[in-house]
C-alpha cells in the first residue's frame, strides 16, 4: 500500500510538472507581467516604517522617501538653489516640521506615482502651480534652468546617499529632466 501511495504521488508530480512546464512556455496563455521602476525601488512588499515605530510602508515608498528626505538636506545646505526654499529653511531653524513633512510626503508620493506605485494617488499642485511663486507662496522666486540643474544635483547627491544604484538613479533622472519645462518658468 505504502508503495502505491508513492508511485501515485509520483506520478502525480510528474503531471503537474508537465502541466506547468508547459504553461511557462507557452507564449499564448502567458503574459510576462513587465516590472516598474518602482517595483526595482522595493515595490508594494511592507516593511516596519523606521520613522513610525509600530506602522509598515511599502519598502518602494520607502526608499523613495529616503532619496527625498535626503535631497531636502543636501538642497538645505546648497547655496545655488536653498534661496528658493528660505519659508521652510526657516520653519525648519524654528523647530516647525510641518512644511517638511508635507513637502517630503507630497514629493514622495509624486515620485512614487510617477515610477509606477498602485496604491497612492498624488493629490498636489501640479508642477507648474508648485514653482510659482505667484500660486504657490511657500517658493521664493521662479527657478531658472541652472537651479534646476542644480536641483538635479541635488537629487543624484540624496540618492547616493541612500546607496540607490546608477541604473536606478539614472531612470528616475528621466522622470526628472522631462518635467524641467514645467517647472523652470524663468
Amino acid at each position: 500500500m505504502k508503495k502505491l501511495l508513492n508511485t501515485s504521488t509520483l506520478i502525480a508530480l510528474s503531471v503537474s510538472a508537465m502541466f506547468a512546464l508547459h504553461a511557462c512556455s507557452s507564449n499564448s496563455s502567458v503574459t510576462p507581467v513587465k516590472a516598474t521602476l518602482y517595483d526595482s525601488l522595493g515595490g508594494s512588499v511592507m516593511v516596519s516604517d523606521p520613522a513610525k515605530p509600530g506602522t509598515t510602508i511599502e519598502k518602494g515608498r520607502l526608499g523613495i522617501r529616503s532619496v527625498i528626505d535626503s535631497t531636502i538636506f543636501v538642497i538645505a545646505g546648497d547655496s545655488r538653489i536653498n534661496g528658493h526654499f528660505t519659508v521652510l529653511l526657516s520653519e525648519v531653524t524654528k523647530g516647525n516640521l510641518s512644511g517638511f513633512t508635507e513637502l517630503s510626503g507630497n514629493l514622495t508620493t509624486f515620485v512614487a506615482v510617477a515610477t509606477g506605485a498602485k496604491n497612492f494617488t498624488y493629490t498636489g499642485d501640479n508642477m507648474v502651480d508648485a514653482h510659482n511663486p505667484a500660486k504657490n507662496p511657500r517658493m521664493n522666486g521662479k527657478a531658472t534652468a541652472a537651479d534646476f540643474d542644480a536641483f538635479v544635483d541635488d537629487v543624484v547627491k540624496g540618492a547616493n546617499k541612500n546607496k540607490l544604484p546608477s541604473t536606478l538613479i539614472g531612470s528616475l533622472g528621466k522622470i526628472i529632466v522631462s518635467l524641467k519645462a514645467q517647472v523652470v518658468q524663468q
